[in-house]
């Protein structure tokens, strides 16, 4: 509550303190209105008397203030709903924000450990608990706190420190009942709930196999199963819903035995002349109105509860340190031509598990460097390291000699593009997806870069053109669309340096010819790596470099790498028999 206080009482954000301050009067208000309107009920009691029928007018109109009390009470409760919820909805904006910002300024190794599932459900979970949570603390716990004060003010004027004392007492224990009782019931909600959910399970297993339940004749093992599991969640909702019914007896008998006693108090009093028929009827109201909301105190417990847990597991992400940060002060990269640099650069995902040992090479400006070998080299670690997703534990990676750790990660990001094998599209139309590669651009240079990537034709044909949704992670695509959507965003993004890593492997021979004319295209004149599976696409590139094992295994033209007959010359060997194989007729 201490890290969310300052999210509530914003700092230069004088309007919202004013409704605060303004919604805290109305509980104020409030609550003095419903304390007064007891008295007033019971002062209506005392005019209606026998003796007292000159008093009627008086009577009449306590009545009415005692109807206006009510509806003052209801408009009062309303309006500070009113004026305080643009204050949690504010809170819970800028709480929900500062997460989501500081989840995307995690680093990759993070949202490679963390299902995207669990995360989004703890913000969700975090931010909801929020608002019930201000509701529940400021609208309920402390308006019942001051009513309580209130009450005990008045008991021991009109009727002394025993009526008090017996006040506080009960309604002490009803708050320890209801704490204890809600704490078991939520052990046997959790139990329940464990039992619904393998009932679930179960059921779902079973219907699956059905082919399989079938085949060895296990109907009748199948349903007891599922009979077992469900009697256990039976016997454990019985008893969730019995002990529901034990909290609210125990409430109310809590409840009645305080109303009973106090009343006979005043009953008593009552006749030995000391205290009014109207004293007992306020009494009772009082009371009413006091347990009322402590009737859901089950409920605000268990909420508060569930709710600082929520907060905690938000707070928890928030408290997250970024792995990858900038130095202070440091200054944006300038790029004169797009030279790359490894020097003797080493890393490893996990202490345990290195996976470039020592790596090194160059990359002229407008030159291109394509770089093959086996699966788990540490190819697409080279990628990953240029973008600085991670950084390195030995030598450095510079661009144009500035080493990346010294530089802005914004300005290093935005001079790299590339090209993914698996090309992940926004859920949104086809111009969103292409405009994503340069921030505010315009539908005419959208157009040009669609043209850039030969996929302007295509997106025309289609009847929504470039408003035409693309599908969950861009599913109602081709992956040869979904490719020239990629190299389209890349485009429009014009950088100096690009990488692309394996961006035809997953496609077929004629697409990946037309995409592959394409990326030859648009990586003249800068400063290219080229991530491949198949040689035949890098034979023009200016240097191949073959990593094995995370180090440099052989570097050189294709022509070089060929003559020198070594693991280069063996994995060209392979595929051009594997491409002989493929293209031979099958008989």
């Amino acid at each position: 509550m201490r890290r969310f206080l300052p999210y509530l009482w914003p700092k230069g954000e004088n309007g919202l303190r004013a409704r605060i301050i303004f919604a805290l009067l109305l509980v104020v208000v409030s609550k003095f209105i419903q304390v007064g309107t007891a008295l007033v009920y019971g002062e209506a009691i005392d005019r209606m008397v026998p003796g007292m029928e000159d008093s009627v007018a008086i009577a009449i109109a306590l009545v009415a203030a005692y109807v206006g009390g009510r509806f003052g009470g209801v408009l009062f409760d309303n309006l500070r709903n009113v004026v305080f919820e643009r204050v949690g909805q504010d809170a819970t904006r800028r709480l929900a924000e500062n997460v989501f910002s500081h989840l995307h300024n995690l680093s990759m190794r993070f949202h490679m450990n963390r299902r995207t599932g669990a995360v989004t459900k703890v913000i969700e979970r975090g931010t909801k608990s929020i608002d019930i949570m201000l509701y529940f603390l400021l609208f309920n716990i402390a308006p019942t706190v001051l009513e309580l004060v209130l009450v005990s003010a008045y008991f021991k004027i009109e009727f002394g420190w025993g009526m008090v004392a017996a006040t506080l007492i009960m309604v002490m224990g009803y708050i320890v009942y209801t704490a204890v009782v809600t704490n078991w019931r939520n052990k046997l909600r959790e139990e329940m709930n464990e039992l619904d959910t393998q009932t679930g399970a179960k059921s779902v297993d079973s219907l699956l196999n059905y082919e399989t339940v079938k085949y060895f004749n296990a109907e009748k093992r199948e349903t007891q199963r599922y009979a077992e599991v469900v009697h256990h969640y039976a016997n454990a909702a019985v008893k969730s819903e019995n002990s529901l019914a034990a909290l609210n007896i125990g409430q109310s008998l809590i409840t009645n035995v305080m109303m009973a006693g106090a009343m006979g108090y005043v009953v008593w009093g009552w006749s030995r002349g000391q205290f009014t028929t109207g004293d007992v009827v306020t009494v009772n109201t009082l009371l009413a109105q006091l347990f009322r909301p402590l009737d859901m105190l089950g409920m605000v417990y268990r909420t508060i509860r569930q709710g600082l847990t929520d907060m905690a597991a938000m707070f928890d992400l928030i408290d997250t340190p970024a792995e990858i940060t900038d130095k202070p002060g440091a200054p944006a990269l300038a790029v004169s031509g797009g030279a790359v640099a490894f020097e003797d650069v080493r890393f490893g995902y996990d202490p345990d598990r290195q996976i470039l040992n020592g790596v090194s090479f160059k990359i002229e400006p407008g030159h291109t460097l394509a770089v093959v070998g086996p699966s788990g080299a540490g190819k697409s670690t080279i990628a990953r390291l240029l973008y600085r997703f991670y950084d390195i534990t030995g030598g450095r990676i510079t661009i144009d000699g500035q080493d990346l750790r010294d530089v802005t990660q914004s300005s290093l990001r935005s001079v790299i593009g590339i090209v993914p094998q698996d090309t992940v599209l926004f859920n949104d139309s086809i111009g969103y997806n292409i405009g994503y590669g340069r921030e505010g651009s315009s539908q005419s240079e959208i157009e040009e870069a669609a043209r850039g990537a030969s996929i302007h034709g295509f997106i025309e044909s289609l009847p929504e053109q470039y408003a035409a949704k693309v599908g969950e992670r861009g599913l109602k695509l081709s992956g040869g669309e979904k490719q020239r959507v990629a190299i389209a965003r890349t485009l429009l993004k014009n950088p100096p340096i690009l990488i692309l890593d394996e961006a035809t492997s997953a496609l077929d021979s004629r697409t990946e010819a037309e995409i592959q004319a394409t990326l030859d295209r648009i990586s003249e004149r800068r400063t290219t790596i080229i991530i491949a599976h198949r040689l035949s696409t890098i034979v023009d590139a200016d240097q191949i470099m073959v990593l094995d094992a995370g180090r440099v295994a052989e570097q050189g033209t294709h022509n070089e790498l060929l003559r020198k007959g070594g693991l280069y010359a063996e994995m060209w060997a392979r595929q051009q028999s594997e491409a002989e194989e493929e293209a031979v007729p099958q008989a």
